[in-house]
């Protein structure tokens, strides 16, 4: 089977229901394109310099308390806000259109220690992380005005990332952004068709073959999804069909910490460098109080593509055309299967 996946073919997202080009034979290409500098990781435990340590002063003035675990407070700049106002201007033509936007932006530090990352906490550290996903995601979903919970983390430089203290950001949001409209409409579709959720179906085909998975718990998969763009883009899915942090039960976070440990120390291991990404959860969409074609999953975005410093850009035909990616989804999951924890 792994043959016929060295010819230019193209593969199908559920999710988003698009296509993504994959072509295996560019992994030859010579490259002499960008080799970008690799930054060193935070070495030190303590930074008076960095805004998110404990006790250091923000942008903004206001003091960070001498917090020893988990600390989130309202982002000094943040990207929407609580009581914009009711209306925006209205343009006379129907193919310029705008409305307001509310929510709440919010900063999580995972820990205290500047020099930390996923990779490097301990499992139980990460598992208060895990509980302060859900506690936050709990406190914006009773929230009428918020029907919509992201959490991300852009970690490392190369990602944009602004800070290297181990933080994630929050984004509450009145509107439901248009990548997880996409997943709603897709799940719901599915549903409807099959009766059936179509992320358990997806990963029983997956486990079934197991040309994908990366590594895996009682509670938790990690896999290169058949559609990857990245390339070494992973997803994690939860093995019991569920929609929101707060239904995850006190083995499941357990096991969401382990298999986020597993994976991120893998990813350091594949280049030898503390590997930059973009991740975030994709979770249950809190406008209506049922969402049953809605599993929850996390999507993995790492840029590099040949090494510690050859980055994968999305230009030309894949701003243009369609994403394209060279390494098959079978050979990033062989790779790091084979790296160490």
């Amino acid at each position: 089977m792994e043959k016929q996946w060295q010819y230019p073919h193209r593969r199908w997202n559920p999710l988003r229901k698009s296509w993504v080009m994959v072509s295996p034979h560019r992994t030859q290409r010579p490259w002499q394109g960008e080799v970008s500098k690799t930054t060193p990781p935070a070495s030190i435990s303590y930074d008076p310099e960095c805004y998110l340590c404990p006790g250091n002063t923000r942008a903004n003035g206001e003091v960070n308390p001498a917090y020893p675990k988990v600390f989130s407070f309202v982002n000094d700049y943040s990207a929407v806000l609580p009581n914009p106002p009711a209306v925006v201007d209205q343009s006379p033509s129907p193919l310029l259109v705008a409305e307001p936007v509310q929510g709440i932006c919010k900063v999580l530090c995972f820990h205290p220690d500047h020099s930390l990352t996923l990779a490097k906490m301990q499992r139980a550290d990460i598992r208060l992380v895990i509980d302060a996903w859900a506690a936050e995601t709990e406190e914006f979903a009773a929230q009428k005005e918020i029907n919509n919970i992201q959490i991300f983390e852009n970690r490392g430089s190369m990602m944009g990332a602004s800070n290297p203290h181990p933080h994630c950001q929050i984004w509450a949001t009145s509107h439901i952004p248009d990548e997880p409209a996409l997943e709603t409409e897709a799940q719901a579709a599915y549903l409807a068709e099959h009766g059936t959720c179509l992320l358990c179906d997806y990963l029983a085909a997956e486990r079934a073959s197991g040309d994908r998975i990366i590594v895996e718990n009682d509670h938790f998969t990690a896999l290169v999804p058949w559609w990857a763009t990245w390339p070494f883009e992973a997803m994690i899915l939860s093995r019991r069909h569920c929609g929101l942090f707060p239904e995850l039960d006190t083995s499941e976070r357990d096991g969401l910490a382990d298999i986020l440990k597993r994976l991120t120390s893998r990813y350091d291991s594949l280049f030898d460098v503390s590997f930059p990404y973009t991740m975030g959860f994709h979770q249950s969409p809190v406008d209506t109080p049922d969402h049953p074609e809605w599993h929850f999953h996390a999507h993995f975005y790492p840029p590099l593509l040949r090494s510690a410093t050859v980055r994968k850009f999305m230009v030309g035909f894949e701003m243009l055309g369609m994403p394209q990616r060279d390494i098959t989804p079978e050979d990033a999951a062989a790779r790091l299967r084979a790296a160490s924890e």
